[in-house]
C-alpha cells in the first residue's frame, strides 16, 4: 500500500484510543503503589508483601502476553483486546474490596492475565495500524499512555483522593474510565487487512521459529534489565521517600509522578529517534543515561525539586527503553504473520522477571537490608543492559536506508573497470 492509499485517519484513531488503553492498563496497576502506605496500615501487611503484591500481577501479566499474544495472532485482535480493558477495569474496582494479603494478591494475579493479555494484542493493533515510517513512533506513543496515566498521574491522583474517600473507592472510582474506553474500541479498531503475500505466508504461531530471530532473543534479555528499573522504582519508591527520606504523603506522590512524566516523554522520544540514529545506538544509550542518573539519585538528600528533576530524566531513558525494546525492536525482528507472538514472548520475558521477580526480590532487600539499598537493584541491572544491548543488531528502516547507497557504492567500486 503506498502513502497515497493509506488510512492516515483511521491510523491516528486507533493509535489514540489503544494509548488510552494502555494509559488504563498503567493507572489500574500502578494506583496501588501510592495507596501502600495506607493499605499496609488497613491490612497489616509488611515491606515484603508490598513486593509480592506487585510481583504476582507481574508474573501473570508475563506468562499471559506470551500465550494470548499468539492466540490474538490467529483469533484477531478485537477478540482479545475488548475482552481484555473490561475484565482488568472490573478487576480494578474489586480491589478496593480486598479484607486481606489473600485476597488482594489473588484480585491482582488476575488482573495481570487481563492485562497482560491486552499488551501484546494493542502493540500489534498499533502496528497493524501504523504506517511503517512512523511506526517507532506510533508505538511509542502508544506506550507512553501507560507512563503518563499510571507512573505520572496515578500517584497525584491517588494522594489527592485520598484526602476526600478511602482507599477502597479510590480503586472502585478509577475502574469507570475503562468500561466506558472498550465500548469506544469495540465501534473503532479493526482487524488489519492483510495482503495476499503475507496471508500465504502465515504460519501457525511458534516460539520455536520466533525464538531464531536474533533481536527477539536480546531484547528478551535487555528488556528484564529495564523493566527490573520501572518495577522496583514504581514499586518501593514511594516507602524509600517516605521511610527513608522521611517526605510527607503529597510530597512523595509529587516525587513519584516524576516516573510517569518522564516516562511519558521518554516512551515514544526515544523510539522516535531510534527512527533516525539506529534501535542498537538508542537502547546503550538509554541503559547508560539511566545507570548515571540513578547514581545521582541515590546520593540526594530529601529534597523534593531535585528528586523530582533527576527522576525524571532516568524515568525518559528507562521507560523509553521499555517501549524501544518491545514495540519497534520486537517488531521488526518478528517472522512474518508473528508480530504479537514476538512482541507477547519480549513482554512476556521481561514481566516474568523485570515485573514479576525483580519488585518481590526488591522487596526481600528492603525488608532484610533497609529501604535505603533498594537503589542498588535496578542500578545493576540497569549497568547489565548496556552490554546485553551492544549484541542488537540494526533494524531501523530509514538507518538500513542510509547504509544501503553507501554499501553499493563499495560494491560498484570493487568491480573491475
Amino acid at each position: 500500500m503506498n502513502a497515497n492509499e493509506w488510512d492516515t485517519s483511521y491510523e491516528w484513531k486507533a493509535v489514540t484510543l489503544l494509548a488510552l488503553g494502555f494509559g488504563l492498563v498503567g493507572l489500574d496497576r500502578w494506583l496501588i503503589a501510592p495507596l501502600f502506605p495506607s493499605i499496609m496500615k488497613d491490612l497489616n501487611l509488611s515491606a515484603q508483601d508490598v513486593g509480592n503484591c506487585i510481583g504476582v500481577l507481574g508474573l501473570s501479566w508475563g506468562v499471559f502476553a506470551a500465550l494470548m499474544g499468539g492466540i490474538s495472532d490467529k483469533v484477531g485482535r478485537r477478540k482479545v483486546l475488548i475482552p481484555a480493558i473490561v475484565a482488568f477495569s472490573l478487576l480494578s474496582g474489586f480491589s478496593g474490596l480486598a479484607g486481606g494479603l489473600f485476597s488482594l494478591i489473588a484480585i491482582r494475579g488476575l488482573m495481570g492475565v487481563a492485562e497482560g493479555s491486552f499488551c501484546p494484542t494493542s502493540f500489534a493493533a498499533t502496528a497493524d495500524a501504523s504506517h511503517p515510517r512512523r511506526r517507532g513512533l506510533n508505538l511509542g506513543l502508544q506506550q507512553s499512555g501507560f507512563a503518563l496515566f499510571g507512573l505520572a498521574l496515578s500517584p497525584i491522583i491517588a494522594t489527592q483522593l485520598l484526602s476526600f474517600v478511602t482507599w477502597r473507592w479510590v480503586f472502585g472510582l478509577v475502574a469507570v474510565p475503562g468500561l466506558i474506553l472498550g465500548l469506544v474500541m469495540l465501534h473503532v479498531i479493526r482487524e488489519p487487512r492483510v495482503a495476499p503475500k503475507v496471508a500465504t505466508e502465515h504460519t501457525p504461531a511458534s516460539l520455536g521459529r520466533v525464538l531464531k530471530s536474533r533481536n527477539i532473543v536480546v531484547a528478551m534479555g535487555a528488556l528484564c534489565c529495564a523493566m527490573t528499573g520501572v518495577f522496583v522504582l514504581g514499586a518501593l519508591l514511594p516507602l524509600y521517600l517516605t521511610g527513608y527520606l522521611s517526605l510527607d504523603t503529597q510530597k512523595m506522590g509529587l516525587v513519584v509522578s516524576a516516573i510517569g512524566f518522564g516516562g511519558f516523554l521518554g516512551q515514544f522520544g526515544l523510539p522516535g529517534l531510534s527512527d533516525l540514529v539506529g534501535r542498537r545506538v538508542a537502547s546503550i544509550a538509554g541503559f547508560a543515561g539511566t545507570a548515571v542518573l540513578l547514581y545521582v539519585f541515590r546520593g540526594l538528600g530529601p529534597q523534593p525539586l531535585a528528586l523530582f528533576a533527576v527522576l525524571f530524566v532516568a524515568s525518559f531513558f528507562t521507560l523509553g527503553l521499555v517501549s524501544l525494546l518491545s514495540g519497534p525492536v520486537a517488531t521488526e525482528a518478528a517472522p512474518v504473520g508473528l508480530v504479537s507472538t514476538s512482541i507477547g514472548v519480549v513482554v512476556g520475558a521481561g514481566e516474568i522477571f523485570g515485573g514479576g521477580i525483580a519488585p518481590a526480590l526488591g522487596g526481600y532487600v528492603a525488608t532484610h537490608f533497609g529501604i535505603q539499598n533498594i537503589l542498588w537493584l535496578p542500578m545493576i541491572a540497569v549497568m547489565l543492559g548496556i552490554v546485553v544491548s551492544m549484541l542488537l543488531r540494526e533494524t531501523a528502516p530509514a538507518v538500513l536506508l542510509r547504509r544501503r547507497p553507501v554499501h553499493a557504492e563499495l560494491a560498484a567500486g570493487e568491480q573491475p573497470r
